[in-house]
Order: C-alpha cells, then structure tokens, then sequence
C-alpha cells in the first residue's frame, strides 16, 4: 500500500492550496459576518476545474476521482470550510446528472454547472424527515407528459440562490422504492422560497427551505427510472460523506495550525505555552487523530472510486469519524486560544462554527453508526 500522493494529486493540491490562500483566507471572516454569497470567487474555483469534478470532460467537466476532490476539498476548507463544503454540495448534484441523466439533461445543465455560471442544490431532507429520509412526503403526480409537484423541503444550501434544485419526490408507494429525482430550474412557475436561516455557522451559503406548490416540470427532467430516486440521494451521499470528511480536515488543520503558531508566542509563567508538556501533549494528539482521520477518508475515496460492494460502511466511518474529529480539533485549539480564541478577531471559533454542522448534514453521526452497526451484524464483525 503506498500513501503517498500521486504527482498529478500533489499538483491539484497546491492548486487548491493557492486559491484557498489567495482568494479564501483573505475574505472568509467577511464573508461570514455578511452573509456573503461569494459568487465570483466560485466561478474562479470553477475555472480551475473545481465546479465539475466528476463530470466527464465531454460535458466540460475535469473527470477527477474521489481521492483527488477529497484532497481538493480539505485544502479549500482550510481557507473556508462553509465555501468549501457548498463546493462539495454542487458537485454533488453535477454527479448525480453526469450519471444518471438523459443525454438532453447534461447537455443543457452540466457545462452550466461546470463553469458555475448556474449553481446547484441537494433537496432531501424535509421539516417532517430528517434521518427518516425515506418517508419524505413530497409528491410528484402524474399529467401527461409532466408532473406536478407539491410539498416542502429544508435546510436547504443554496435555497433561493441555486439555479437547478435536484428534488426526491415521491412518486408511487410509502418507502425507498416510491421515490424519484427530478431537476427544477429556479423561475419555474409554483417554485419558491422561505426566508433565509438564521445559522450557527455555513453563513458564506445561502439555507433555506424550497416550497413547491403545483410546480409543473416535464417528465423528462427525471433522473433514471421512477422509483429509482432513493437509490440516486444515497450515491450522491455516499461522496457527499468524504467529502464532508475532507471539508472537516481542512478545518482541523488550519485550527491546528493557527493554535500551533499561538502557543509558540503567547508567553504565561515566565514560558511560551508551547513550553507546556500538557500543551505539548495536545498537539500531538490533534495531529495524530487528524492524520488518522485523513487516512480514514483517503481510504474510503479510493473504495468509492473502486466502487468497492461495501463502500458505503467506508464512507460511513470515514466521515463520522473525521467530522468528530474536526470538530474536537477545532475545539481544543480554541481552548489553547483561551479567552482570545472566543473572539472573531481570531478565526478558530469561525472555523469551530463551520465545523460543528458537519456531525448533522450528510446523514447525522448517529445514522453513520446505524450504517456501520449493519455492515458488522451482517458480516459477523469480519472487515
């Protein structure tokens, strides 16, 4: 087994590391504080290739794997983690109309979406399931050559902003195999909005809750069959999870950094806090648990892009286990900050903030263990 990078993944991530310093790093905190949408510094990513990852180049797209966009992302969060992971989520839907679409629908969306010139957004969940998302309510009927959508969906990113909504609706019977996915443009009559979440953190993406009310779509703008739908949301959370994990390393490592240049000057005692063996120990520890984490993900991308039968467990693990991970990261270099790391003159609790989400989206940490507890009872505890 070889770790290392190869040369072309080592050049994707000083590209990614460059952009994430020039352009990133330099305005995450505004961004933050204002709520800012940064529109044209997305169309830059996507100019380096960054808005179609997996779509093929046949559709303008740059036709990376998972273990590359895994490496991408973490050095794209490390300059913004909310910024990053609405990368993620957009290429998540570009995928899923790469693979499952019609010929039609990825000639019309994907160059669109490569370039960013339109943006794209995940709709599942709803304000009645959450981790239950194979009982979400909203329907799709039947006329003619169209269906009328009606229902709700939340906690949305890129809700009122995207411009093409990749919606699970319901097409036939309760369950997983009574669900679709359809594309809606934004514009379309019965199309609209809630008002803009007040968050925790993410503040650099748009949320909020997409309504459909007799929403008229045509039949062709489904991807796949009918009742394929459920199956089509869980691939796409499949790299939608090491992609989460890869956003969360960012975080981590640029608090690990941050907290490792601090404790290097911050004088108490008569010694830099670096001086500490209590200190000492918490850096090191950090860094193991993030350099296990980055394994962890790196191993679950490369069983994706393998599409290895249980990857799914893979990517369940790996992402519960970075997003903890980030997340205590994160925490633990504020605490190094001591009352300095709770100010927004510092950029940890920025990062604490973005970070915290990723242990709920994608399929909650709890889910990630029913997951995983699956795999196990079903292969006897054997890997």
């Amino acid at each position: 087994m070889d770790f290392r990078l190869s040369d072309d993944q080592l050049a994707f991530q000083e590209t990614a590391r460059k952009f994430s310093r020039d352009v990133f790093t330099p305005n995450a905190g505004r961004w933050d504080e204002e709520k800012h949408f940064p529109v044209d510094e997305l169309r830059e990513a996507a100019a380096l290739g960054f808005g179609g990852m997996y779509v093929s180049p046949d559709y303008d797209g740059t036709g990376l794997g998972r273990l590359d966009s895994a490496i991408i992302l973490e050095e794209l969060a490390a300059g913004c983690t909310s910024t990053a992971a609405y990368i993620s989520i957009h290429n998540m839907v570009a995928a899923m109309i790469d693979r499952f679409g019609a010929e039609p629908l990825k000639k019309k969306f994907l160059p669109k979406l490569c370039s960013m010139e339109w943006f794209a957004s995940y709709c599942l969940t709803e304000p009645s399931s959450g981790s239950d998302a194979a009982s979400l309510r909203t329907k799709a009927v039947r006329d003619g050559d169209h269906y009328i959508l009606n229902g709700s969906k939340a906690f949305i990113s890129g809700g009122g902003r995207s411009d093409v909504y990749a919606i699970m609706v319901r097409t036939g019977d309760d369950g997983p195999k009574g669900i679709s996915c359809v594309l809606v443009e934004n514009g379309t009559p019965g199309l609209s909005f809630g008002a803009q979440e007040k968050k925790l953190g993410w503040n650099s993406q748009p949320t909020s809750a997409v309504i459909l009310e007799d929403c008229r779509i045509p039949v062709t703008n489904r991807l796949g069959a009918e009742g394929e739908g459920f199956k089509i949301a869980m691939v796409g959370l499949d790299g939608g999870r090491i992609n989460i994990g890869a956003c969360s390393l960012g975080a981590a490592r640029a608090s690990l950094e941050i907290a490792t240049d601090y404790v290097q000057t911050r004088t108490q005692f008569n010694q830099t806090l670096a001086g500490f063996q209590s200190v000492q120990f918490k850096l090191a520890d950090m860094a193991t648990d993030l350099h296990a984490a980055r394994l962890m993900v790196h191993d679950a991308a490369m069983r994706l892009d393998a599409k290895e039968p249980d990857a799914t467990k893979y990517c369940a693990m790996a992402k519960r286990f970075a997003s903890d991970v980030g997340f205590e990261v994160c925490n633990t270099a504020l605490q190094l900050h001591g009352g300095y790391g709770y100010l927004k003159d510092y950029p940890i609790e920025r990062f604490l903030r973005d970070a915290r989400v990723h242990q709920i989206l994608e399929g909650t940490n709890e889910i990630m263990r029913v997951i995983v507890s699956r795999y196990v009872l079903q292969s006897g505890g054997r890997s």
